[in-house]
């Protein structure tokens, strides 16, 4: 298949939702607190989450349609349960995302403003694009940022290698007290991404479509494994990070947004040089930015085709609707917890995780239906790999709720 940027898309937008907090956040605090330790968990997530992601593009281009029209199929009350699990963690994840990326902004530009005007800018610059630039915008935009992220990321880890004088060590670690296994399980939840972004995946690439004839499942099988195996280097860059400047220091991360974000570039810059204060903060900074634009974008496009499938009405300020919601419940939730980042992240990523189950298994029962054409199902590899995705993912929540 012939590499065209034009036929990418879908793919580096699912990577620029899913390096956000998990990486930049909980990928380093990860290499800060295990150093090398956790990456059989950084591993197995992406490995085992990998088939109820794929199924998203897949489902979509091969039928016509959105998972969320094939949940209608599967039942009115699947859909029912994705409105009510979306509705009641939208407002969480889009604060907790907003939160990071207003605090990288105050320490970046100045703290002549505050962290809360800072998030309402952040908030009303990614609804502006939105807006006006709608999807085309989007698309265009993830290329230049996730490019920019990927490069950023692997020259600061270049330079954090070359400065290191200890030893490395590669023994991997099984969290066993109640705090550790609660950040394994939280680390595992957004890493690369909740697996609610399937849906999202395939909102989007019926979008590509439209911009993108020749768009087909093919084209977008390998648009989605590069935006997947970007999130996967990513996700080991920002461990190796953490291991590197920040395991074995006697340094703790700050709960506070912007404490936590001078503490991440004040880390690097000190271990590295202040000459890479620029280099780590535009890494730091797209990374959330990124998260927040495609956040904001997906929760309310797929609150407003479930409420169209739901309810069999049709608006085209829908859409825009669900952005104000979405934004004013950001904004109360920040005001009222925006100094509790901390627990606000782990929050929204235990959630994640313990919804995990029931998106892997109606993704999987979905495109293995009569809904799907017989030559998109999944093949023995597949269904083997989904098997065991779905037995991990209710395996660990199990552990976990066993565990409280």
């Amino acid at each position: 298949m012939k590499f065209s940027l034009k036929k990418i898309g879908p793919g580096l937008l699912f990577a620029g939702a899913a390096i956000g907090v998990s990486h930049l956040v909980q990928s380093t605090k990860a290499g800060a607190d295990f150093g090398f330790g956790l990456i059989w968990a950084l591993v197995l997530v992406h490995i085992f989450k990998y088939p109820f992601f794929q199924f998203g593009p897949r489902y979509a281009l091969a039928t016509g349609e959105s998972l969320l029209s094939g949940y209608k199929k599967m039942g009115k009350g699947v859909l029912i349960a994705y409105f009510i699990i979306t509705f009641t963690t939208m407002f969480t994840i889009q604060t907790a995302v907003t939160i990071v990326t207003a605090g990288i902004a105050n320490t970046l530009f100045g703290d002549f403003i505050s962290t809360e005007l800072w998030t309402i800018i952040i908030l009303l610059i990614s609804s502006l694009i939105l807006i006006k630039g709608k999807f085309k915008l989007l698309d265009q935009l993830m290329k230049i940022i996730v490019i920019t992220l990927t490069i950023s990321t692997i020259a600061a880890v270049i330079l954090a290698l070359n400065n290191n004088s200890q030893p490395l060590t590669f023994t991997q670690l099984l969290p066993k007290n109640t705090v550790e296994i609660a950040f394994l399980i939280a680390f595992m939840g957004w890493m690369p991404a909740p697996l609610d972004i399937s849906v999202w995946q395939s909102l989007w690439a019926l979008e590509k479509q439209k911009t993108t004839s020749d768009y087909d499942v093919k084209n977008s099988m390998f648009d989605f494994n590069v935006g997947y195996f970007a999130a996967i280097i990513i996700g080991i860059g920002f461990m190796a990070l953490g291991a590197l400047v920040m395991f074995q220091s006697g340094e703790t991360f700050s709960a506070k947004a912007g404490e936590f974000s001078n503490q991440l570039i004040t880390m690097y810059t000190q271990s590295l040089g202040s000459w890479a204060y620029l280099l780590i903060g535009i890494a730091a900074f797209t990374t959330m930015f990124s998260t927040t634009l495609t956040t904001l974008d997906a929760s309310p496009r797929t609150m407003a085709k479930t409420t169209e499938l739901l309810f069999g009405t049709t608006s085209k300020h829908s859409y825009l609707l669900w952005i104000a919601i979405l934004i004013c419940g950001t904004i109360a939730i920040f005001f009222f917890l925006g100094s509790e980042m901390g627990l606000l992240v782990q929050i929204a990523t235990i959630v994640s995780f313990l919804t995990a189950p029931f998106y892997a298994i109606i993704n999987y029962k979905l495109i293995c239906s009569k809904h799907t054409p017989a030559e998109w199902r999944p093949s023995l590899k597949m269904h083997v790999l989904s098997w065991m995705g779905i037995l991990f993912l209710i395996g660990f929540s199990i552990w976990y709720l066993t565990m409280l």
